[in-house]
C-alpha cells in the first residue's frame, strides 16, 4: 500500500487532465478514477451489464454504450445520476485500491468527485486545478460541443469548484497556459518526494 497519497481533483473542464498528464510524464504514479470508468463501461466491461439492467437499451447502440446518450440522460435527471453511480463507483474504488497497493511510495489520485464519493479521506493531501466558473463553463461548452444549459447541469452535478479549492491544500489555477500549470503541480510533486525521503518508490 502507499505510503503516501494525494488526491488530485477540481472542477469538470478545470484542466486537471493536464496536470496528471504532466506528473505521469515525469513518472508520477498517477491513478486515474476517470479511466478506470472507461474501461468498465468499454465494450465488454464489467459495468455494461447492471447499466443496461437500470437503463435499457435507450442507452446503447448495439453491445457498446452510448456515452452521450446516457450523460444527456444522467445529468438531466439527479435519480439516474444517484442509480449510474451506485454501480460503476463500488467497481471503481475496486480497482484503486488494487492499484493502490502495488505501490509503497507516494501516489497520485486522479479523481474528479473526490469530495463527493468520499475518497479524500484516503488522502494526507489534496491539490485542486481551479478556474472560475464563467471560464469553466466556456471550456466545457467547447470541449464538449454542449450548449450553455447543459454544460450547466454537468457543472451543477459536482460540488462547486470553488469549495472543493476551499477544501484542498493546494488551489492550482490552470488560467494559465498548460505549460504553467504543470510547472506548477510538477513543484508539488518534487516538494512531496523532498518531504518523504524514506520512500524509494516512483521518483521524478
Amino acid at each position: 500500500m502507499s505510503s503516501y497519497v494525494i488526491g488530485l481533483t477540481g472542477g469538470i473542464a478545470c484542466g486537471k487532465t493536464n496536470l496528471s498528464d504532466a506528473l505521469r510524464n515525469a513518472g508520477a504514479p498517477v491513478i486515474d478514477a476517470d479511466s478506470i470508468s472507461r474501461s468498465l463501461t468499454a465494450p465488454g466491461g464489467e459495468a455494461l451489464p447492471a447499466i443496461r439492467k437500470a437503463f435499457g437499451e435507450a442507452v446503447f447502440d448495439g453491445e457498446n454504450l452510448n456515452r452521450r446518450a446516457l450523460g444527456s440522460l444522467v445529468f438531466s435527471d439527479p435519480n439516474a445520476l444517484t442509480s449510474l453511480n451506485a454501480i460503476t463507483h463500488p467497481l471503481i474504488f475496486r480497482k484503486m485500491k488494487s492499484e493502490m497497493d502495488r505501490h509503497s511510495g507516494p501516489v497520485v489520485l486522479d479523481v474528479p468527485l473526490l469530495f463527493e464519493t468520499g475518497i479524500d479521506q484516503w488522502c494526507d493531501e489534496i491539490w485542486c486545478a481551479y478556474i472560475p466558473q464563467k471560464e469553466q463553463i466556456q471550456r466545457l461548452m467547447g470541449r464538449d460541443h454542449l450548449s450553455r444549459s447543459e454544460a450547466m447541469q454537468r457543472i451543477h452535478a459536482q460540488i462547486p469548484t470553488l469549495e472543493k479549492a476551499r477544501k484542498s491544500h493546494h488551489v492550482i489555477r490552470t488560467s494559465g497556459s498548460k505549460e504553467e500549470s504543470a510547472a506548477i503541480v510538477l513543484s508539488l510533486w518534487a516538494n512531496v518526494l523532498k518531504r518523504l525521503p524514506e520512500n524509494k518508490g516512483d521518483k521524478l
